[in-house]
């Protein structure tokens, strides 16, 4: 089967429920009861005591403004890479996750920046909406990949419902508990999803390494003081960890360059012939499955 012929073909009428959309189906639940009936977390009553308190460029706790940066850039060029992918290279449920979840950290630049920028509950409330969109995206991508289309459309689907009702919780009551399951949770379902054999004709995303990426993404979090001292004062761990959460892109950047590239092989090429270096038009190659 080439490689076309995998994106072209429609996926089968199913009676009911796979195995896999099964277990996707029961994980939801048992986030949505954890969220639900889970004990009330508060935020630390150091939530917004970041330890990069310098001002650069008349920019207040620059460091963790600036660092907001990437995520902007890794967005933007996602989002190109997208246009530069030809008509059909990619299937319609791919593409549209890809878009939101790049489109997803534009926004998060956007709201993290305003929260750093003078760091209260306010303005996280809007850092947090930001970032619901490339949650979804991202789990719609690995659910897509892994398991089906409609669960790709469902998981994003979730996550965009479930991530804005989390949010006005907290800010209604003070319990971060059901974000704290959109957002750990959401990881726990991409690394069991990251077991599974990706799906034929899907973006192929590495999903160890968006994991890992977070994962230390959250330890700098952790250690933000401690990094902070341990450099000398010259950058702080929750500005690494902007950088390092901005980094879960490239695993799904690399999968659009790499179908770039196989789109490319399958293209008609044009290849001298004749005299004069006269052109024909070659014979149409398709990359093998």
């Amino acid at each position: 089967m080439t490689y076309r012929d995998a994106l072209s073909q429609k996926p089968k009428p199913s009676a009911g429920l796979t195995r896999q959309e099964l277990w996707l189906l029961l994980g939801a639940a048992a986030l949505l009861a954890a969220a639900v009936f889970g004990p009330v977390w508060l935020d630390s009553s150091h939530q917004h005591g970041f330890a990069d308190q310098r001002v650069l460029w008349g920019i207040p706790c620059a460091g963790d403004v600036l660092s907001n940066l990437p995520f902007a850039l890794a967005g933007l060029w996602g989002l190109a890479a997208l246009r530069r992918v030809a008509p059909g290279g990619l299937d319609g449920c791919s593409r549209v996750l890809a878009v939101l979840f790049f489109a997803g950290l534009v926004a998060t630049a956007v709201g993290s920046t305003a929260y750093h920028w003078q760091p209260q509950d306010a303005g996280l409330l809007w850092d947090r909406l930001g970032m619901v969109l490339p949650f979804a995206g991202l789990l719609g991508l690995a659910a897509n990949g892994r398991v089906s289309r409609r669960a790709g459309w469902g998981a994003a689907g979730a996550v965009l419902v479930a991530g804005p009702l989390a949010v006005w919780w907290w800010a209604r009551s003070g319990n971060v508990m059901p974000w704290a399951v959109v957002q750990l949770g959401g990881m726990v379902v991409v690394a069991a999803l990251a077991l599974l054999p990706r799906r034929q004709g899907a973006l192929a995303v590495h999903l160890g390494a968006v994991i890992a990426m977070y994962a230390l993404a959250k330890l700098f979090e952790a250690a933000d003081h401690a990094v902070l001292d341990a450099t000398a004062q010259w950058v702080s761990g929750h500005s690494l960890k902007h950088v390092l959460a901005a980094g879960a892109a490239w695993p799904v950047l690399l999968a659009l360059a790499a179908l770039r590239r196989s789109v490319a092989k399958g293209a008609l090429r044009v290849t001298p012939s004749g005299q004069n270096g006269a052109h024909t038009v070659g014979v149409a190659r398709q990359l093998r499955a």
